[in-house]
């Protein structure tokens, strides 16, 4: 980093990333570990092109920056913004709304919001590695009652107005007690044929799993240890319960009913991995919780007309 200390909290990124050629000579290293090379042809050849923080290709011709390939690509806001944005959202334990950052930054809400999905894109989990041991499995209802929302806002989710769980989305998680590592994605149903499978895909066999006695688990006997605990009696008996996983789902609705206040159920995937990450990455400090969504920055490009589903896009798997 230029010879200089990396920062350990938040004024120290603010002052450090304040200059953009530090900035492009940060992320430049990152992604670029030996160096750079053209995104078109891979030749290594290259010129710089110093006032614009530009590289251009000696072979093709093309010119490209630091962003191109990544979530920044496109975005006509500088790194100054995007890395104090990113140390930001990676490190508030509630996470961060986009009125906040917007002022904090000096930005539109509409360009935080932006912003801020992109930055979820980075902290969605790619790993194929499967849960085993001990792991928590529980299912949660997210969202408002339809009783409370606008009759415009009802019509569009195709909502009811009682309220109740019809009109919340499902959210199934799994907590493995070893590592206490997260994983949770948002399901059509809590039906068995919807959450077991999933299950199956995520958790080795073999493995001892806790539930709660909800009739959709029932059947994972066949391949894993199962053992079930009855809410409606007791909370925990000896080993087995769901407390872990009970709890990560109430830092998940702290920051969603406090911080991000109404999330629309088409973006709750997006705000998921953003939570599941912070989770799971709560032992770093904060420069490792920085850097770690800065790894993932490459070959996950978001556009506008995706996020607002002008587009299709596929949620986290």
């Amino acid at each position: 980093m230029s010879g200089n200390k990396r920062p350990t909290n938040l004024l120290e990124a603010i002052q450090y990333f304040s200059d953009l050629d530090v900035c492009t000579e940060y992320v430049a290293k990152l992604r670029w570990p030996k160096g750079p090379f053209c995104p078109r042809c891979g030749c290594i050849e290259y010129s710089y092109l110093k006032t614009r923080r530009l590289w251009k290709c000696k072979a093709c011709k093309r010119q490209y920056s630091v962003k191109v390939g990544t979530i920044f690509e496109d975005s006509p806001l500088g790194l100054n913004k995007w890395l104090p944005a990113i140390w930001l959202a990676a490190n508030s334990k509630n996470g961060i709304s986009s009125h906040e950052l917007g002022r904090a930054l000096g930005i539109t809400q509409k360009s935080a919001w932006f912003m801020l999905h992109r930055i979820r894109l980075a902290m969605q989990a790619k790993s194929f590695m499967q849960l085993s041991g001990e792991v928590e499995v529980d299912e949660t209802f997210v969202g408002g009652k339809g009783i409370n929302m606008h009759r415009a806002v009802r019509e569009r989710r195709g909502m009811s107005k009682g309220g109740g769980s019809v009109d919340k989305t499902v959210v199934l998680g799994m907590r493995e007690r070893g590592s206490g590592k997260v994983q949770a994605q948002v399901v059509p149903d809590p039906k068995g044929e919807t959450l077991k499978p999933r299950v199956h895909a995520a958790i080795e066999p073999g493995s001892t799993v806790y539930t709660d006695q909800w009739r959709g688990y029932t059947g994972l006997s066949a391949r894993y240890d199962h053992e079930t605990i009855n809410h409606a009696e007791v909370y925990v008996n000896g080993r087995v319960h769901t407390n872990g996983i009970e709890n990560f789902w109430a830092l998940l609705k702290r920051g969603l009913k406090g911080t991000y206040v109404s999330v629309d159920p088409e973006h709750l995937f997006r705000y998921l991995d953003e939570r599941v990450f912070t989770f799971n990455e709560r032992d770093r400090d904060d420069y490792g919780r920085f850097a770690t969504v800065l790894d993932a920055i490459a070959g996950r490009r978001l556009t506008y007309a995706e996020v607002t589903g002008a587009t299709s896009v596929a949620p986290s798997p």
